[in-house]
């Protein structure tokens, strides 16, 4: 994963949205992630709005906040790539186009993996933690914190990649006592209704990012802290066939 640099405050000289400026520690480009601007980083700015903003972002730490894996899914272009995709498969096939999950495996789970995408604003609704499944099970391997075993066999505790359909709301005997079943619309996930996996809360997921620790392994189950199932919640019980991307 690239490291980027978000610069608080900063206004895009193209679109005019702000706070969508980020540096690319790699290759020193700056680009806005709401447009198709871009420029390389120059060592003079003429652009005064923007040089200040970089002074500012340099001076004071707490103003540039560094996106690493996890926290990257939130602008990098694997990431809005990953969107219009799943924007297109909503409209093919007859889902909700108004907003998707989409749950980036490949990140550390002590770190924000999982997006609330805005597909009518382009934007992200909500960052969050999110379990994957142990594993270890059905002879398969342990999953780590950043290297999860993923499997679509009955009582495997692992996690199944792929795209799902949200489902009906119904009882969980964790967390807020609300879950939402999924199914899995691929090979690699299409016995997931089957096998009991969905989505869920469980109190000891924190809220906020643990890393490098890790978030408490699940046995399959995509699961969230209580709090932000109370705002799954409050989008999905209005809503129909939503779509929950896992992936990596």
């Amino acid at each position: 994963m690239k490291m980027v640099q978000f610069i608080a405050g900063a206004t895009c000289p193209s679109c005019g949205a702000k706070d969508t400026i980020a540096i690319n520690a790699e290759n020193n480009l700056i680009y806005c992630v709401k447009c198709d601007y871009t420029e390389a980083r120059p060592t003079e700015i003429k652009n005064k709005n923007l040089l200040m903003n970089l002074l500012a972002a340099t001076i004071v730490g707490a103003v540039l906040v560094n996106i690493v894996s996890g926290e990257g899914i939130k602008k990098n272009a694997s990431f809005r790539q990953k969107s219009k995709e799943a924007f297109e498969y909503c409209k093919t096939n007859k889902m909700d186009t108004s907003f998707c999950i989409m749950a980036d495996m490949s990140v550390h789970s002590g770190k924000k993996r999982m997006v609330v995408w805005d597909f009518k604003g382009d934007t992200i609704q909500r960052l969050m933690l999110v379990s994957h499944g142990s594993a270890g099970m059905k002879g398969l391997a342990w999953s780590t914190v950043d290297k999860p075993v993923f499997s679509n066999i009955p009582n495997s505790h692992s996690s199944s990649l792929g795209k799902y359909r949200i489902g009906n709301r119904g009882w969980s005997n964790w967390g807020i006592h609300v879950n939402y079943k999924i199914h899995g619309l691929e090979s690699t996930n299409n016995k997931a209704f089957n096998r009991v996996v969905v989505l869920h809360s469980w109190s000891i997921v924190s809220d906020d990012e643990v890393y490098p620790e890790a978030s408490p392994y699940s046995w399959g189950c995509p699961a969230v802290s209580d709090n932000e199932m109370k705002y799954l919640d409050s989008l999905l019980k209005t809503k129909k066939d939503v779509m929950l991307w896992i992936y990596i």
